[in-house]
């Protein structure tokens, strides 16, 4: 039996501004006050983890247990079919130190090679209580890359992903309508059914 969310304050386990701001928005209607790692000072693990959902696991359990609070963590990338999942678990890395994602769009160009585009976003979100309780839910869209990258809505690599039944890439998308359709909204749709009663 999954264990209901009842407390009143979540702490969203990323430093990532853009990935904040997205959960904060997609939580703001439940009522819960969010706070960030980042506004905590809390550190960031090391992401050892070698799926999206034990990477997710791994930063949930850090915060909450060094905040004292539940915490909600994500972990998501973007998977290439021709390219066996890569980036994957090391999107971000792709990016490099400086998080420069028009590099990372460019790698992801570049390893392509005229090949085939089809492509799909994951999101693990992982709710953790300072008791060690974990729930843990998986999400994806799928869709295909294009280039050169559109728009400047969105973060990461959502300025080449154009979702499944869409003409217009992440990055040029009305954040309403990502919101309804994105990975992370298929995650959250499920964490919501799972842990909160609404």
């Amino acid at each position: 039996m999954a264990r209901k969310f009842t407390e009143k304050k979540l702490v969203i386990a990323s430093h990532n501004q853009g990935k904040v701001r997205e959960i904060g928005e997609l939580l703001r209607p439940l009522g819960i006050e969010v706070v960030s790692a980042l506004d905590l000072d809390l550190p960031e693990p090391e992401e050892t983890g070698t799926t999206f959902i034990a990477n997710a696991e791994l930063k949930a359990k850090a915060a909450s247990e060094a905040s004292g609070l539940p915490s909600l963590a994500d972990d998501s990338g973007l998977c290439v079919d021709v390219l066996w999942g890569r980036p994957g678990i090391y999107s971000a890395r792709w990016a490099g130190p400086d998080k420069d994602f028009a590099l990372a769009m460019q790698k992801v160009e570049q390893s392509l090679d005229g090949r085939p585009s089809a492509a799909h976003f994951t999101c693990a979100l992982s709710l953790a209580w300072p008791d060690g309780h974990v729930e843990t839910v998986e999400g994806n869209v799928h869709g295909h890359l294009q280039f050169p990258p559109a728009g400047d809505r969105g973060f990461g690599y959502d300025p080449i992903f154009v979702p499944e039944g869409e003409a217009i890439t992440f990055g040029e998308m009305d954040p309403v309508k990502k919101h309804a359709i994105s990975h992370r909204a298929d995650a959250f749709n499920q964490l919501l059914a799972r842990c909160f009663d609404i």
